[in-house]
């Protein structure tokens, strides 16, 4: 499928509630007769749903399922799962699209059977529909819900601003998410555990580099810092690494005359400035700035009126 194609399928973030029977908004069509009702909305024996592989969700909380179970003893499931045809070369019965949770909970709850609706959907689409609805029930941790718009994309074919659209997401929440694949394995165990939040992770993306980023996310939940420390250890860290290089033992170590000419550095441009060696001929000049308003001051003095 083409990326003009796909960018006029119909978005899916308003969710499966047109898959539901009686859901969503009135339809031109006839209604549906009883025969079609009866064949498309049922009770399913429990072992002929079975769930895809390739959900987005790969982590449930037991103690949520153990509840939901008994719940599910008490008032029956409400909620039907939503399950297409599984071919018989895959030993028939339906893939699951929606409803996961409320199977595994069912089974513990001893269920032999459990209402379903059946739809006609391609693989393809199962997963995005899948996707919206874990991300509408808020069931995906960041690092599943980040694998899953990568997979989606990569299917696809399809831009971020198509992602968003597709999911019914702001096209800037999407790229912060797909930002997160960029973490180290430990550190993405450690969001998808809850032990390090979004913001925790955003930040110390600003590391970069794997070893530094790994350090900072033990720190993180060692000390249980919040995101605004977090950016601060981050501010620190990215500091040392720019004004002491930890190659000591072939870089030109600051010498007194160095440090004098930062300081008049300094005086001139009214900001924190390091001269950076890479050998005894070669380096750079780094400064800092606080605001817009600072940048547009350092500029000024160093382009004149040239900018």
């Amino acid at each position: 499928m083409s990326t003009n194609n796909s960018s006029k399928r119909p978005a899916l973030g308003r969710g499966l509630g047109a898959l539901l029977p009686g859901a969503g908004p009135a339809s031109h069509a006839a209604p549906a007769s009883p025969q079609a009702v009866r064949r498309d909305f049922f009770e399913c024996a429990i072992e002929d749903v079975h769930p895809s592989a390739d959900n987005p969700r790969q982590r449930f909380d037991e103690q949520k399922l153990n509840e939901l179970a008994e719940s599910i003893r008490n008032q029956g499931v409400v909620q039907p799962l939503v399950v297409r045809q599984r071919p018989p070369a895959d030993g028939g019965g339906f893939w699951l699209i929606a409803g996961e949770r409320r199977w595994r909970a069912a089974q513990r709850a001893g269920l032999k059977s459990i209402p379903v609706v059946v739809k006609d959907v391609q693989q393809r689409d199962a997963y995005e529909l899948t996707l919206v609805e874990n991300l509408q029930r808020e069931d995906l941790n960041p690092i599943e819900e980040a694998e899953a718009y990568h997979h989606l994309s990569a299917e696809h074919g399809y831009t971020q601003e198509q992602l968003a659209q597709r999911v019914g997401k702001d096209r800037a929440t999407v790229a912060n998410a797909l930002r997160l694949l960029k973490l180290p394995q430990k550190v993405r165990n450690l969001v998808a555990s809850g032990e390090l939040q979004m913001g925790h992770a955003r930040a110390i993306l600003g590391l970069e580099q794997e070893p530094a980023i790994e350090r900072a996310a033990a720190r993180v939940v060692q000390k249980q810092l919040s995101v605004r420390q977090t950016e601060e250890l981050v501010r620190r860290e990215r500091g040392d690494a720019a004004g002491k290089p930890k190659a000591a033992a072939n870089a030109p170590q600051s010498t007194a005359s160095t440090r004098d000419l930062e300081q008049r550095l300094e005086r001139t441009f009214g900001t924190k400035v390091r001269l950076v060696q890479k050998s005894t001929q070669a380096g750079r000049i780094e400064l800092d700035y606080h605001s817009l308003d600072q940048l547009d001051g350092l500029l000024e003095k160093l382009l004149g009126n040239r900018s």
